[in-house]
């Protein structure tokens, strides 16, 4: 697992499961400002249900600090619980 500065991009890498969610929750907070508030997941290998509350939790940082946080590349096993939980409207991937 690592988040990375990737250009204009927070890059996501590895897996994201209730063992990393803490880390990865706070090394992201530490990184989303005006210049990085695109964040990738194209290279996101696995997720649970925690890395839903990753995002909410990114977002609502973003929120305090009047930012639009954008996600890229979400796999497709975080779609399917982001519509599982019905939260497909609040974290719209741009692509």
């Amino acid at each position: 697992m690592a988040i990375y500065l990737n250009g204009n991009k927070i890059a996501v890498k590895g897996s994201i499961t209730f063992n990393n969610v803490f880390e990865l929750t706070q090394h992201g907070i530490s990184l989303i400002d005006s210049h990085y508030k695109i964040i990738d997941l194209n290279e996101v290998a696995e997720v649970d249900s925690s890395a839903v509350s990753m995002l909410l939790e990114w977002l609502r940082i973003a929120k305090m600090r009047k930012l639009d946080l954008h996600f890229v590349h979400l796999p497709e096993n975080l779609r399917s619980l982001l519509k599982l939980y019905g939260l497909s409207g609040i974290i719209l991937p741009t692509q």
